[in-house]
């Protein structure tokens, strides 16, 4: 049974400048909670996957659960109800005072925070399992039972269509739909699940994985499952030039900065993780013509529609061209090679950076994932030269 702990300053390897305050995480007790609480948490989520596709959210069932439970409030005071043309009482505002303290004094934990997940975004968790699979460690960070969940959040929050949304209330997308049918396969899931068969069906009559937007075009190039030469230019040289230019990338707002930090390395060095039987079968599951037969010039600007919230004006498309055409092959030559190489050192410096300056907490789940795979490979290149 999970239960929601917070955390006491003891765990190995995490810092904190505030003593872990408001630091929450779920623990799995196989022994945890009496038959009947089992039980209850069971149907819970029965009642939720049979209502999934008109209640989205979770409400935090099984936080609330517990902490009904530990604190012991009686939440029975009665519910106030005042007509439209009734004057309201002085108790009634007393009565309906408690019930809104007594309900968020119950959410509340131990420290002062309100717990709650980070629900919503259908494209965070494929990355850190990605990311995880191309080190080689996903069994080693997720245990059995992690697995499982994210095997059931997955599964509950498909569309009837068979895709995924960008969201959890959002319409089914290309960028979702793939890479959360990728995380699956990379968990063990049967290409023949019947779930399965519906996103793999919903991929391919809307064009196949070539129209992936470009953060779906990274992260498959990386996993080895697309082609790194299917991707419009992200080059870390950039970060070379003067500071007052407007058009360098610490003038981006700070999301935007943060991930072409993360990205601009992984692309730059064109990183690919191991190949073997599940990649090759990816490759053969989701595109509409064989592997070897794909345009990847041709790919590098296709978007599903289901994606695609404003289109590419031509000045865009002409800079990607020339960028893709004449500036990355001749930078990846000597002796502009060289050029790459600095390039890639000072973005290295600014991702450590950015690590050490947020206690390794990074400024989000996007760039988080890919600077960890960025440092991966950086350890591994330096371990085999």
């Amino acid at each position: 049974m999970w239960k929601l702990k917070l955390s006491e300053g003891n765990e190995p390897w995490v810092t904190s400048l505030n003593n872990h305050v408001g630091r929450q995480y779920w623990e799995f007790d196989k022994n945890g909670g009496t038959l009947e609480e089992r039980c209850h948490v069971e149907n819970i989520r029965q009642h939720f996957y049979e209502n999934r596709f008109h209640v989205k959210h979770s409400s935090d069932l099984l936080l609330r659960l517990q902490f009904e439970k530990e604190k012991k409030v009686d939440m029975k005071l009665g519910k106030v109800k005042i007509e439209s043309e009734e004057e309201i009482s002085e108790e009634a505002v007393k009565t309906t005072l408690r019930r809104a303290l007594r309900f968020y004094s119950t959410l509340q934990a131990e420290d002062g925070h309100w717990p709650a997940d980070y629900g919503g975004p259908l494209f965070l968790l494929p990355g850190l399992v990605i990311c995880l699979y191309i080190m080689g460690v996903v069994n080693a960070v997720l245990s059995e039972e992690h697995q499982k969940e994210i095997l059931r959040y997955l599964y509950n929050h498909q569309n009837v269509d068979g895709g995924w949304g960008l969201h959890i209330e959002g319409h089914s997308t290309m960028f979702c739909t793939a890479l959360n049918y990728v995380t699956l396969r990379l968990l063990g899931e049967d290409i023949n699940d019947e779930a399965m068969e519906k996103a793999r069906k919903w991929i391919l009559e809307h064009g196949g994985l070539t129209f992936i937007p470009s953060w779906g075009k990274l992260w498959l190039s990386a996993l080895g499952v697309y082609e790194w030469s299917g991707n419009n230019p992200l080059p870390p040289e950039l970060w070379l030039l003067p500071y007052f230019l407007p058009i360098h990338p610490g003038r981006m707002w700070c999301h935007c900065r943060m991930v072409y930090l993360a990205m601009s390395y992984l692309y730059g060095t064109r990183y690919v993780g191991p190949i073997n039987s599940t990649i090759l079968s990816l490759r053969r599951e989701l595109y509409t013509c064989p592997y070897h037969h794909i345009d990847w010039d041709l790919a590098r600007n296709q978007c599903a529609k289901e994606d695609l919230y404003y289109p590419h004006p031509l000045v865009q498309d002409i800079l990607w061209e020339g960028l893709h055409k004449f500036a990355e092959p001749l930078l990846m030559q000597w002796p502009l090679s060289k050029l790459r190489k600095r390039a890639l050192n000072i973005v290295m410096e600014h991702i450590h950076f950015e690590d050490e300056n947020t206690n390794y907490i990074c400024i989000g789940p996007v760039n988080k994932v890919v600077l960890l795979l960025n440092l991966s490979e950086q350890y591994i290149i330096i371990y085999f030269i």
